[in-house]
């Protein structure tokens, strides 16, 4: 009877209003407790349930199993999300040069005469880019709230758009730049479409699940980069401090924005969307199978267990432990229902008969392994793998620096975690492990600066890196020495050419003291000219009175 009772549920599942299984994630020996209660009859008429010590024992096995796979679930995307962005940071220099250009949201500049200024102007950039963040997230949940999923469909859909087709061409473009690999723009966008159309299906669809974690992790890393070449330094780093801020707020408070939408999204039932969250189990938005599509439209959705989180506004969720209830999730609703389906509900022959005809059109089980998982949001991997890039991106930084941030952010995650099992509830995931980052980052850098001051404690990466200075320089020094060569060589010209004009300036100046003298003694002839007529015309005078 407990197993006609199970398929009965589960094929009115498949068939009909789908039934609400408050059966506890983390003890599957509940399941079976509930079965041998049934036996065809009211759910009222079941006992109380008693816990014994050896399912509490069972329950701390299945934690610390769990636990640990969940830590290892987690740690794989992360530690692959900030492998791909070091390993673009050390090779490709794209994204570590600064060209001058910084993102809308950033509109000052950190290139000041005084480290008050920048100082400033590095607050006000965090402060308009955490503005954007709140008002974008209660726009979603404004969105979400009053069921407008097609705008936020939408609204992803873009994002993906831009992110698998528009800046994965850029990624590929500098990374054929660094390696000199020569490739024409017919094959280039061959490559491109089929990576963005195979994305959007996999993420907005449905598609193998490690395909699906695998896109999910590279447009994560590609949004991670693309923070750490248009953010300036001193304002990425205040935004990593002040997002865990927000993150905690957002999450934790009673009106926190975050925390209304994965209640909303619990109330109602409904999952989170795929293309703002990295899951470890299947999360599809359409049918899975035929037999999810011929499911009538007029039942409600299928309990969600698990909480979600968002993009750039992080959560880590796992499932938590639903509380046994008397009847046992079978309600006198449900119970109506399923008359008015099957009939009355009584343990006979002929309805145990019907029940195992139905059973074989059942769809196969899933394997509660499966169904268990985390969730953790593509914000998380983002704003993680930023402060590993930037680590590895500074001039002062080097491999323990960046190590370090590594390190101190699966420590964060796995305490993260750790609260997790212990409270049962959506909890943020930035808070701790962006806490540990950037006490480790700029602890290990200053430290490592002291050390390297020493000449005994500067190690062969050190070396090689004022090797690679020295030659710069001198490079810089010739790239000098031909510029004043240039220079002198103009000068030169400029010298010889006033010479020149000097020289005749000079001939003409003494052209013209001659001419001026011959003017003189002409002058002079004059005057004694007009004396000597003076003298005559006396004379004249004289003779004429005399006569």
């Amino acid at each position: 009877m407990a197993d006609n009772a199970e398929d009965l549920v589960n094929n009115v599942s498949t068939n009909g209003a789908e039934v609400n299984q408050h059966t506890d994630t983390g003890n599957p020996t509940g399941a079976a407790r509930g079965e041998t209660e049934l036996n065809g009859q009211p759910p009222s008429a079941r006992p109380p349930q008693v816990v014994t010590d050896s399912e509490e024992e069972e329950d701390e096995e299945l934690t610390l199993k769990y636990g640990a796979k969940h830590v290892i679930m987690l740690f794989v995307p992360v530690t692959l999300c900030m492998v791909v962005v070091v390993a673009t940071i050390k090779s490709v220099s794209f994204y570590t040069q600064k060209d001058g250009q910084q993102l809308i949201y950033t509109p000052f500049r950190e290139d000041t005469d005084t480290v008050g200024q920048r100082a400033l102007n590095s607050i006000l950039n965090a402060t308009i880019m955490i503005s954007v963040i709140v008002v974008m997230t209660l726009v979603l949940v404004l969105l979400y709230k009053y069921r407008c999923y097609k705008v936020i469909h939408a609204w992803l859909f873009l994002s993906s758009l831009l992110l698998l087709f528009f800046f994965s061409f850029i990624y590929l473009g500098e990374v054929f730049k660094t390696y000199n690999v020569a490739m024409d723009y017919f094959t280039l966008a061959v490559i491109i479409w089929n990576f963005g159309v195979v994305g959007m299906i996999c993420i907005h669809w449905k598609g193998p699940l490690r395909l699906q974690q695998a896109y999910l992790i590279m447009i994560s890393a590609l949004m991670a980069l693309v923070f750490i070449k248009y953010l300036p330094e001193w304002t990425a780093w205040l935004i990593l401090a002040v997002i865990s801020v927000y993150d905690l707020l957002a999450v934790l408070c009673p009106k926190g924005p975050l925390r209304i939408l994965v209640e909303t999204a619990q109330e109602r039932n409904e999952p989170m969307f795929p293309g703002l969250i990295y899951s470890s189990t299947m999360v599809w938005l359409v049918g899975m199978a035929d037999n999810v599509e011929t499911r009538n439209n007029s039942s409600p959705p299928a309990p969600q267990q698990e909480s979600h989180s968002l993009l750039l506004y992080p959560v880590v969720a796992m499932a938590p432990t639903a509380q046994p209830e008397e009847d046992g999730g079978f309600t006198a609703e449900w119970v109506g229902q399923q008359e008015q389906q099957l009939g009355q509900m009584q343990s006979t022959e002929e309805s145990r008969r019907e029940i195992q005809q139905l059973a074989s059109a059942r769809p196969p089980a899933v394997d509660e392994d499966e169904e268990r998982g985390v969730k953790l949001g593509l914000g998380d991997f983002i704003f993680y793998s930023m402060l590993v890039g930037k680590a590895s991106a500074t001039a002062s930084g080097d491999w323990n620096t960046t190590l370090a941030c590594f390190v101190a952010i699966l420590i964060g995650l796995c305490l993260t975690l750790l609260l997790l099992a212990i409270f049962k509830k959506a909890l943020p995931a930035l808070p701790i492990s962006i806490t540990f980052g950037l006490i480790f980052y700029f602890a290990t850098d200053n430290l490592d600066l002291k050390l390297s001051s020493r000449p005994e404690a500067m190690s062969k990466d050190k070396l090689e890196g004022l090797v690679k200075r020295m030659e710069v320089t001198l490079s810089e020094m010739e790239q000098l020495k031909h510029h004043c060569g240039r220079q002198s060589e103009e000068l030169s010209q400029l010298v010889v050419e006033l010479r020149r004009e000097n020289q005749e300036l000079t001939e003409k100046y003494n052209q013209l003291a001659l001419d001026m003298k011959e003017a003189k003694e002409i002058i002079e002839q004059l005057q004694d000219t007009k004396y000597a007529f003076d003298a005559k015309e006396r004379q004249a005078q004289k003779l004429s009175r005399q006569l």
